[in-house]
């Protein structure tokens, strides 16, 4: 049995629009959680299986992906500039993380993961984030449970 939800998350600064679907594809879930770290984990705690996570590149992609990447399965960053997420104009947060999650669940490529914090060598590996990243944030905790 496959137990595996696929999550996608529009994520703004006091709001994430999250959708959760299972292992057919089928939505199981919507919310709207605050842009907290303890409120986030607390969302996933809260799911069973394997997660799978997507979220678009933006001002919290980096805070996000060091949050979730010891909670779940996989942590994909897309390129909101080649998923074609509301291509029509018709933009909407519950949407937008619908439509992340249903990219991810495919997993056709259609996502546009996100290369620019990847380094060269590890292309193709998994989201990475760069070193400069790290030496900024050396002494952040990463249990709080507000935003850096």
């Amino acid at each position: 049995m496959n137990d595996a939800k696929y999550i996608g998350l529009d994520v703004h600064q006091a709001t994430i629009s999250a959708a959760v679907l299972d292992s057919a594809g089928k939505l199981v879930m919507e919310a709207i959680l605050e842009t907290k770290a303890e409120t986030i984990l607390q969302f996933l705690r809260g799911i069973r299986g394997s997660l799978h996570v997507t979220l678009e590149e933006g001002t919290w992609a980096a805070w996000l992906y060091d949050l979730l990447k010891p909670h779940v399965t996989r942590v994909l960053v897309s390129d909101p500039r080649k998923n074609d997420l509301g291509r029509d104009g018709n933009r909407n947060d519950r949407r937008d993380a619908r439509e992340l999650a249903e990219l991810l669940y495919r997993d056709k490529g259609e996502i546009g993961v996100s290369r620019r914090a990847w380094p060269a060598h590890l292309e193709g590996v998994g989201p990475q984030l760069p070193d400069d990243y790290a030496r900024s944030h050396a002494g952040d905790d990463a249990h709080q449970s507000h935003l850096p």
